[in-house]
């Protein structure tokens, strides 16, 4: 609260309108998941004592799936807050002019805007302090729940493909289950879709966060003042200082990890497969020295 105070109104209402898109669909299609597998669980148990099992699980999914919301949330705010620092420096550069020599006719003005900007440029260097210690803190706290999420949505993706995708016909074949094809989409999407928003938020954040390096050079090359150039490489120093990166236990969330699960899924799906064509063909071996 006290990082993002610093936002205007019209930043609050462009993540608004994105948080709560987000929440509603996302709570929709985990709800519609988890109803489409008791369901199917019921239809083939037919044990109502089942349903007195779900009510305690569906509170605990929809207690996941909140933390999962919020964290979104929280790095979707914290980026709104560096891009902030960045439009305010691009804007302070406008004010900027490369190597200008002030005449004596606007001397007090010249000095009074660098005075301005020195003044600035403190501010912004102590909203991103906050920010980045706030980083550090959001990794803290969402570090091991969201570990374990994310390792538990590559197991249950891998393993719903294998079961319901993956069959034995003369040899190895790939098609859907069409008993089971609603239980196989509803669990993808949500699981796709949750593992996507968070990469994409983290990805954008910490994309957000190093244009202000960026910014801050320009800046700094586009002036002449000498006290105003000392400070811009002292928050160019404490840029380099804190990594804004948004981390699990020292697990980067990037477009990087985006990509590792990808591979990891068709790696793990791929020796499960080579498991199922062993043992059928160690059962065919049986089946003929029996005969």
């Amino acid at each position: 609260m006290e990082v993002s105070s610093k936002l205007p109104s019209k930043s609050y209402q462009k993540l608004s309108r994105l948080i709560h898109v987000k929440d509603i669909l996302g709570n929709i299609i985990r709800i519609v998941q988890f109803s489409v597998n008791l369901f199917k669980i019921l239809e083939f148990e037919g044990n109502f004592v089942i349903i007195l099992i779900g009510i305690p699980t569906l509170y605990s999914t929809m207690l996941v799936q909140q933390i999962i919301m919020l964290y979104i949330n929280c790095v979707c705010i914290l980026k709104a807050c560096f891009k902030r620092i960045n439009d305010n420096l691009v804007h302070m550069q406008k004010f900027v002019i490369k190597d200008m020599k002030p005449r004596v006719s606007n001397i007090i003005r010249h000095t009074q805007r660098n005075e301005f900007l020195l003044t600035e440029l403190g501010i912004l260097k102590k909203q991103h302090l906050m920010i980045s210690d706030a980083v550090q803190i959001l990794n803290m706290v969402f570090s091991l729940p969201l570990l374990g999420n994310i390792v538990l949505s590559i197991f249950t993706v891998t393993f719903r493909l294998y079961l319901h995708a993956v069959r034995w016909q003369n040899g190895v074949f790939i098609g859907l289950d069409w008993h089971y094809v609603d239980v196989l989409l509803t669990t993808m999407i949500y699981n796709v879709l949750k593992i996507i928003l968070i990469v994409w938020a983290c990805e954008t954040g910490k994309n957000q966060a190093q244009k202000i390096g960026t910014t801050v050079h320009d800046l700094l090359n586009s002036t002449n003042d000498e006290k105003i150039k000392y400070e811009l490489q002292l928050f160019s120093l404490q840029i380099l200082h804190r990594k804004n990166t948004f981390s699990l236990k020292g697990l980067t969330v990037d477009a990087t990890l985006l990509a590792a699960i990808v591979g990891n899924i068709t790696m793990y799906l791929l020796i499960l497969i080579q498991f199922l064509n062993i043992s059928y063909s160690c059962d065919r071996k049986t089946a003929v020295n029996v005969t």
